[in-house]
């Protein structure tokens, strides 16, 4: 097929069609190597693994990617050596052969890249010498010398069949060199269909591969061959993700339009009830009429009235009895096809974790460790969003679990442990939520040596630590940079905590918990939505206007009676579980007109964050309702509580609350920021106020101590608990300088400094940048984003802070 530029495409929609054969048949040998090395003599595995390197070698032979059919074809060679009894695996020959599935993914990878005949070309030496490994196991049938370390894989592709990680700082990714100019990629002649379940014989894998070219065939003729399991599985089509939500938009819309008829169905009712009233009228007319002696004409204007409206009673109930029937099959019809749109979003768990045995069998290797790796719930469906978020998290608390975890062999002996160590990936749905549990037998996490940490990191002060529960001990795990291990590894403690996985769950509207059984083990907890298309919400009136509350993001609902509700300090609280729990209301906290409230109890939402926990006083509370979430005009920017909209049944529009954003206003709000706004305005009538600045950090600790040296040398100081509060608090209010820290959840540093640069509004106010990060390049990339000034942390004094205030906005 050529395109109108003149391009050929053929080749290349081939190999990607090769790509996803790959990735399928590789997943398939993963598995059932890893099987192999725990059963050599598993006869279904011998079987699987022989049939996927068969189709493999044909699938490579069919798009002249010599260099995988060499691979493929020994490594079938090798199963079938084992299969006939002439070779029994040992952990070298898995070893090996796992490379072999290594060179496989990266040659499939390299062949759809732009530059794929550079690309190939380099991974050579490492096919030669890993063919003739392969070669030697069935030859000799003796463990092999292992070939060398493969090279780096194409920049974008993954490590063999692991997931992709994001932002790992142990793999960078690195090109290969580019070859020789005469350099060639082996190719062999393409050969008859039939020819494809022929075997070639043994002694071809050693033996030099021709060049010699030849014409391909279409891609009608080629695509049964080359996606044959594929498409006898599961047919895939291409779609992008913009028409994926444009579908999910559009079948929430018809569910909702579909449901419009029922009002008119209601009036037709009313209107058939009015028509049997008026029959009923004219009956006990009729009746009244024979009583007397009334004219001719008129007694027959009576009965035409009669006769006319039994034919519109009548009339009326065909019709509606008609559209009660089209109203079911219409909302039955949207309901299927809202249901297949969310479907389509959806893919089994195991498409996410295919390479997760992998890694976890190879970084327990490294590390000289035995560790079994047991996934539950397979085929639980996950949104494909939420599944490709899953990949970097899960990923770091697999490595964390083997290397913090789980003891070496000796030591669990020692302890009368097994001696192979056990985690176990679980996903299940529960209670309208996905569930996944991380979990290993390892030595878990001691309390008191965390604790420590916790005072060593300066993260808090010991009297305070000496006071926090297991559970608030165990929040400090998921802040950034954190990290129990006393080294950095290229394994794990290097630098990226378990925030990565504290920050997917928020993001999605999910929530982490850890739970520490010290020398028994650790597990984690994920509580994420089904699917981020449809929302499960907590609908609620507030100043007569609809709002819905994520149910994950809620901690409890309850109508708490007006005599439970205590005053201290001018505060108003109530308990629950023996916790105080401050109480605020929904229309001030959104600026809303404050409504009247009757009767002796009050609907209150419960919502927190790792800080604060608050009660939020509604109107009422409506209902819950699955909404189809439809995100806001960008152009909005971010609004202040508010994450995305929705429509309702009766199709009204309906704002869907940031929790985590109202927490933080909620915070502010009883810190006395917005109080003050008004009080400054009175004031700025009269005369001249001092110059405002703003602290934008995460660390409590940090922004108080930078508070109050400003604070005491005159300067009016507001703070804010991480860059999307700041960049909230600096939209709504003046100020003439703004400090903030780097890394922040939600919205860091640079982000913040950039959204104010690039503000007509906002882009003269000053921003200092106060971080730990002190490197050139990170100095660089603030003064890039627009900071007029960039200060280090660790070369922080107070003078230093003050001097650099003075010379931004002068005195106070």
């Amino acid at each position: 097929m050529t395109s109108s530029d003149g391009q050929d495409y053929s080749d290349m929609s081939l190999l990607h069609l090769f790509s996803l054969e790959a990735e399928t048949q590789t997943a398939m040998l993963n598995d059932g190597l890893l099987t192999l090395e725990r059963d050599p003599q598993h006869a279904e595995s011998l079987e699987a693994l022989m049939r996927a390197a068969h189709s493999l070698k044909g699938a490579a032979r069919i798009v002249q990617l010599g260099a995988a059919e060499r691979v493929a074809h020994v490594m079938e060679d090798c199963f079938v050596a084992a299969q006939e009894g002439r070779v029994v695996f040992t952990s070298e020959h898995i070893e090996v052969l796992l490379q072999g599935v290594d060179v496989l993914t990266r040659l499939a990878q390299a062949a759809t890249t732009d530059a794929a005949a550079e690309a190939l070309a380099a991974y050579q030496p490492e096919v030669d010498a890993q063919v003739a490994a392969l070669t030697a196991i069935v030859t000799l049938g003796a463990a092999p010398l292992r070939p060398p370390p493969l090279r780096q894989a194409p920049p974008g592709a993954a490590h063999g069949n692991y997931p992709r990680h994001t932002g790992g700082a142990d793999c960078p990714p690195q090109v290969p060199p580019a070859p020789p100019a005469s350099s060639a990629v082996a190719m062999r002649p393409v050969e008859p269909m039939s020819a494809l379940d022929e075997p070639i014989p043994a002694e071809s894998s050693l033996v030099p591969v021709q060049s010699t070219p030849a014409p391909v065939q279409s891609r009608s003729e080629l695509t049964p061959v080359l996606s044959r399991e594929v498409v006898d599985k599961d047919r895939m089509v291409r779609v992008t993700a913009e028409n994926l939500n444009r579908l999910m938009g559009l079948a929430g819309e018809s569910l909702v339009e579909s449901r419009w008829t029922e009002p008119f169905a209601n009036a037709l009712r009313q209107l058939k009830r009015s028509q049997l009233e008026l029959a009923d009228v004219l009956e006990r007319l009729r009746e009244a009429l024979t009583e007397v002696e009334v004219p001719e004409r008129v007694a027959e204007h009576v009965t035409a009235a009669r006769r006319k409206a039994n034919e519109c009673r009548h009339l009326l109930a065909e019709r509606l009895t008609e559209l009660e029937l089209f109203a079911r099959r219409s909302e039955n019809l949207a309901d299927r096809l809202y249901r297949e749109a969310i479907a389509s979003r959806m893919r089994p768990f195991d498409d996410g974790v295919q390479g997760f045995p992998r890694m976890v069998r190879d970084i327990a290797r490294r590390l000289e460790k035995k560790v079994s790796l047991e996934i539950i719930g397979r085929a639980t469906e996950v949104d494909r969003d939420i599944l490709e978020r899953l990949e970097a998290p899960l990923s770091h608390l697999l490595r964390n679990a083997i290397d913090h975890g789980i003891e070496p062999p000796e030591q669990r002996l020692a302890i009368s442990k097994p001696e192979v160590g056990t985690i176990r990936l679980e996903a299940a749905h529960k209670g309208g939520m996905l569930s996944i549990t991380v979990s290993d037998d390892g030595r878990g996490v001691e309390l008191e040596h965390l604790r420590q940490k916790i005072i060593n990191t300066q993260l808090t002060t010991a009297d305070i630590a000496t006071s926090l529960t297991e559970v608030e001990l165990m929040e400090f795990l998921f802040l950034p940079g954190f990290s129990t291990k006393a080294s950095v590894t290229e394994i794990s403690g290097r630098g990226v905590g378990l925030d990565v996985v504290h920050e997917m769950a928020r993001e999605v509207g999910g929530t982490v918990r850890a739970v520490s059984e010290p020398g028994q083990g650790m597990h984690f907890y994920l509580q994420l939505p089904l699917t981020l298309s449809v929302l499960r919400t907590l609908v609620v009136q507030i100043a007569g206007e609809p709002y819905a509350f994520p149910l994950a993001r809620i901690d409890r609902a309850l109508m708490l009676p007006r005599d439970d509700i205590a005053l201290v300090a001018g505060r108003q609280y109530f308990t629950r579980d023996g916790q105080h729990i401050g109480l605020v209301s929904a229309h001030q906290v959104l600026e809303l007109q404050e409504s009247t409230r009757h009767g002796d109890t009050l609907p209150v939402i419960v919502i927190s964050d790792r800080l604060n926990c608050y009660g939020l006083v509604v109107d009422r509370f409506v209902g819950e309702s699955d909404l189809v979430v439809q995100p806001l005009d960008p152009r909005l920017g971010k609004v202040p509580d508010i994450s995305t909209a929705a429509l309702l049944e009766d199709g009204s529009p309906i704002l869907i609350i940031d929790v985590e954003d109202l927490v933080h206003s909620v915070d502010n709000l009883l810190s006395g920021r917005r109080l003050r706004k008004v009080s400054q305005a009175a004031s700025a009538a009269i005369g001249p106020t001092r110059k405002r600045i703003l602290v934008v950090d995460d660390s409590i600790t940090v922004r108080e101590v930078e508070r109050q040296l400003l604070a005491n040398h005159g300067y009016e100081v507001e703070v804010a608990v991480d860059g999307m509060d700041g960049w909230n608090a600096v939209r709504a209010g003046h100020y003439d300088l703004v400090i903030s820290d780097v890394d922040m959840p939600r919205m860091d540093g640079f982000a913040l400094v950039s959204q104010i640069k690039n503000n007509a509004r906002l882009r003269a106010l000053p921003v200092m940048i106060v971080s730990y990060k002190g490197s050139e390049e990170d100095r660089n990339r603030g003064l890039e984003a627009g900071a007029n000034y960039y200060l280090t942390k660790s070369s922080f004094h107070d003078e230093t802070l003050l001097q650099a205030v003075v010379d931004l906005i002068g005195e106070a």
